[in-house]
């Protein structure tokens, strides 16, 4: 039995299979290469036969979404390192290494990514993982190398291994015994955000996340849902609200979800003055889900709160990139961290 795992999680994804698991099957000689299939209306399975015969794969019996899709396929896979991949990712020769070598010299460390680069304009960071990921004190995801919509030309800016909170689903190199530990990926928050609840709770016991820059892939990205989708909308808005109830401290809560409610609001407005309104909509669509789900939620939360050794202080962001980003002009990590 290999060491490392990797599992590609596939939804009608044929082309993006054909694509790129060539590349992740020359450069990843350390690891078993697993593709599970998310019940594809597509030839996805037939690809698999054909194509690449000597993958194995785990063929779903429905839809799950990415995060319980994950849960079920991980069930069937022995391995010390789980590494979750997107099947729109290129992989590069020698990306494996330099996290294997990481992971097994530092035991405190119990997820890592690799730099992540925009497939389709290469010399540019890519938006879903750039070089880790942090979340503000308001529950605004963010990372080294993208701040909103500003997305950052690599220009070896970010080119050292540095704690993050969270480490992109995309390519996430995780240790099997503590995922399980953790309880996995949440399979209620469907697709979006999951990895990051994940990775918050795992802080907030007291592991280490990582990105190892050295190790480089490429991302297409947007490849199940495009970024102005009002499905993508929904997701991470309610899931949004989920991730904050279950992880935030007592002594934040409240003051955060008001904060949001008007902080959503002004979201809603923006939406449609630019004449997005089904995003609009799936704004306060999310924001219903979440109440109709909450209830749901609070033994987790419970949980999470008695299992946490670092408090949310100590885990988010301390500034708004809100004010930062649109008041103050700071629109990248390195200017949100520059205290001038």
């Amino acid at each position: 039995m290999k060491s490392i795992a990797i599992v590609i999680l596939n939804w009608n994804g044929a082309g993006m299979l054909r694509k790129f698991l060539p590349s992740v099957l020359k450069y990843s000689p350390e690891a078993e290469v697993i593709v599970a299939d998310n019940a594809s209306s597509d030839d996805s399975l037939k690809v698999m036969e054909s194509d690449f015969s000597e993958v194995r794969t785990i063929a779903l019996n429905r839809n799950y979404g990415f995060a319980e899709g994950y849960n079920q396929a991980l069930r069937q896979v022995e391995a010390e390192y789980y590494l979750l991949l997107n099947s729109d990712v290129e992989v590069t020769e020698g990306w494996l290494h330099p996290m294997l070598s990481y992971m097994d010299a530092h035991k405190e460390v119990v997820a890592c990514q690799p730099k992540l680069r925009c497939e389709w304009n290469r010399s540019m960071l890519e938006y879903a993982g750039a070089c880790g990921g942090y979340i503000d004190r308001l529950g605004y995801p963010f990372c080294r190398g993208r701040v909103f919509n500003t997305v950052e030309k690599d220009s070896a800016q970010y080119d050292t291994v540095v704690p993050v909170l969270w480490a992109t689903g995309a390519a996430l190199m995780i240790r099997s015994k503590l995922y399980w530990e953790a309880g996995g990926l949440d399979g209620r928050f469907f697709a979006h955000q999951e990895e990051i609840d994940l990775c918050w709770r795992l802080r907030s016991r007291g592991y280490q996340i990582v990105c190892i820059p050295e190790s480089v892939v490429y991302h297409v990205g947007g490849a199940s849902l495009p970024k102005k989708n009002s499905r993508k909308t929904f997701l991470n808005f309610r899931n949004n609200m989920i991730l904050l109830y279950k992880n935030l401290s007592d002594d934040q809560l409240a003051q955060v979800m008001r904060w949001r409610f008007w902080l959503d609001a002004l979201a809603c407005v923006y939406f449609l003055l630019t004449l997005q309104v089904g995003s609009s909509l799936a704004v306060w669509r999310g924001r219903w889900a979440f109440r109709k789900m909450k209830a749901d939620f609070r033994s987790d939360r419970e949980k999470n709160m008695q299992a946490a050794v670092l408090p949310s202080s100590e885990v988010l962001f301390p500034k708004s990139i809100l004010w930062q980003y649109h008041v103050k002009g700071k629109k990248t990590y390195s200017q949100l961290t520059n205290n001038n």
